[in-house]
């Protein structure tokens, strides 16, 4: 709780920096454009008496979205800060008299990027190069449930552990409505802030020589895609969002061997002494999943295989000037992540429902 309090005012003064900085004489030839978007999501289930049964529900999910712009005839400095978090109350039997006795958390999210553009072409003002630098986390635990009942669960990730910072130096293209950054210099540092979490097999791809000795930081250098779209009114009261990121690292750990997949042979039951069978990743560790999928992949299934994917899709529909019913689809690719469920290294988040929202902009002019 602490951390979402600083945080959040932390938050709440840099909201009122670009605005102040406007009479700053540094800034001369440019101007700040802002907009701050607080909002209360709200879903809810009740089930009663129902004959095809259900458990009622209702989730609670306070998000924040910030952009903070300064746009100079030769470069544009952008700042997006993209916050949520939720829970959802639940109840384990509709036939019981305790309403909302178990709770669990539905949204975490901390996605702060700070982009500088630079446009040194007046006849291609599309085209920039770019320096961009993003960090993605999470406030609170995240916990792994045995099934309803369960009241404690098992935590599986914490405030930064793991965090993701990503920097880039890259060539961008850019329409009001949508944009392409290409890096082949990107640098992408995993933390993971926890011992017990490493200690319990949670690394996320920080990977440890001499425990207890923990390392909590590892860093790697490969190449970094990005696409997104931003389309207000598609539709009438209809807005899009969506954005795409892919990166590939350009040294894998030495654990990671595809001549050892390949030569796997899953009919021996016991690993011999003193033999590590993971491969880094997360990917085969403990037997978690088959190694025989694996085994005979070409060059591009094992490019596609080691490629980091982040996918994000939202729609928003206007009710009025303060509501809205919004989707949200989240899909990750990661070997990072060996899975705590049936997905593997596939992760996916999907929300929809009704939120209260209000808007504060200052005009770019």
């Amino acid at each position: 709780m602490k951390r979402i309090i600083i945080l959040g005012a932390a938050l709440m003064v840099a909201a009122t920096l670009p605005v102040n900085a406007q009479d700053e004489s540094v800034l001369t030839g440019g101007k700040w454009s802002t907009s701050s978007t607080p909002a209360l999501k709200i879903g809810e289930f009740l089930f009663n008496n129902w004959s095809s049964t259900g458990n009622s529900q209702i989730d609670v999910t306070a998000t924040f979205f910030g952009n903070y712009k300064y746009t100079h005839p030769k470069y544009t400095w952008d700042n997006v800060a993209d916050l949520a978090y939720g829970y959802a109350w639940q109840n384990l039997n509709p036939k019981d008299s305790v309403f909302f006795e178990t709770r669990r958390k539905s949204n975490d999210k901390i996605d702060l990027t700070s982009a500088l553009t630079w446009t040194p072409f007046s006849k291609w003002p599309a085209w920039g190069a770019s320096f961009t630098a993003n960090l993605k986390t999470q406030f609170g635990e995240g916990r792994e449930y045995a099934d309803l009942s369960d009241q404690e669960g098992k935590v599986v990730s914490r405030f930064f552990a793991p965090a993701y910072l990503t920097t880039a130096l890259s060539f961008e293209y850019k329409k009001p409505d949508w944009s392409v950054s290409l890096s082949f210099l990107t640098g992408k540092t995993t933390f993971v802030m926890d011992d017990s979490l490493i200690a319990a097999g949670y690394t996320y791809g920080v990977y440890q020589k001499d425990l207890p000795n923990y390392t909590h930081v590892d860093f790697s250098l490969g190449s970094y895609v990005k696409a997104q779209y931003l389309k207000k009114d598609i539709l009438p009261s209809l807005d899009l969002y969506a954005r795409l990121e892919l990166f590939y690292a350009y040294k894998k750990p030495s654990s990671m061997n595809w001549d050892a997949i390949n030569n796997f042979d899953p009919e021996v039951a016991d690993k011999p002494e003193g033999t590590e069978y993971s491969l880094g990743h997360g990917i085969l560790d403990e037997y978690n999943e088959s190694w025989t999928d694996l085994q005979g992949k070409g060059w591009l299934a094992r490019r596609a295989f080691e490629t980091d994917l982040d996918f994000e899709v939202k729609l928003d529909y206007r009710f009025s000037k303060h509501i809205a019913a919004n989707f949200a689809l989240n899909l990750k690719w990661d070997t990072d992540f060996s899975g705590i469920g049936s997905m593997g290294h596939w992760q996916l988040y999907q929300m929809a429902g009704v939120q209260i929202f209000f808007n504060w902009k200052t005009p770019s002019e």
